[in-house]
């Protein structure tokens, strides 16, 4: 398989069941080079202490990454971010972010991880969101974006952006994906940027073609 190395590692952050086979972020932890998918305990059962404490772990062990976070792994970099806000973290893609203070039907044991902290993010940052998302309104998710201090991008219909809508390989988060590390490098905040992509052998190539 093909990798692409990348000017900032990822760490791949799921949500409430974590990203399974086939799941964009699996994908992404298969084909960035030096990605890696943040473990938790117990993906069905997600406790905001326990999952906190294993992010800034990773994050303390992988400085100067970029977080992609999907659904309830949006709202626990939110958490990270106020916790933290001097956690080396180069950026953050957060993905369809989970409404846990207003959605129905979601498990008990997510209440923990509301309210959703509304504070700038201390690193760039870029929201993407669909307009039929069953867990987040895309007026709320906007009105997320805005108090984060981060890049908003609606990409129409695509449901909660996860395998049950469809996704898989995601070639166009990729192109997304693409724009925040250019607002890193253009930010100029992160330590050890370099231009993107950083090439170093033919058989390495752009994140965007």
């Amino acid at each position: 398989m093909n990798t692409r190395l990348l000017s900032h590692p990822l760490l791949i952050v799921p949500g409430l069941g974590g990203s399974g086979p086939g799941h964009w972020q699996t994908h992404w932890s298969e084909r960035f080079e030096g990605a890696q998918q943040v473990v938790q305990e117990n993906w069905d059962r997600p406790d905001l202490c326990a999952w906190l404490a294993r992010l800034h772990d990773v994050v303390d062990k992988a400085p100067d990454a970029i977080l992609v976070g999907h659904s309830l792994g949006c709202v626990l970099i939110a958490h990270l971010a106020q916790a933290d806000p001097h956690a080396r973290v180069a950026g953050a893609f957060l993905v369809a972010p989970a409404d846990v203070e207003r959605c129905t039907g979601l498990p008990d044991c997510l209440e923990a991880f509301g309210p959703v902290p509304r504070a700038r993010l201390p690193f760039p940052s870029m929201t993407v969101a669909s307009t039929n998302d069953p867990y987040m309104e895309i007026g709320r998710a906007e009105a997320f974006a805005r108090s984060w201090g981060s890049q908003f991008r609606n990409v129409g219909e695509r449901g909660h952006i996860n395998i049950a809508a469809g996704f898989g390989p995601w070639p166009e988060g990729e192109q997304i994906l693409s724009e925040l590390f250019r607002l890193i490098d253009a930010d100029g905040s992160a330590t050890a940027a370099k231009p993107f992509p950083h090439q170093k052998s033919s058989n390495e190539f752009p994140l965007t073609r």
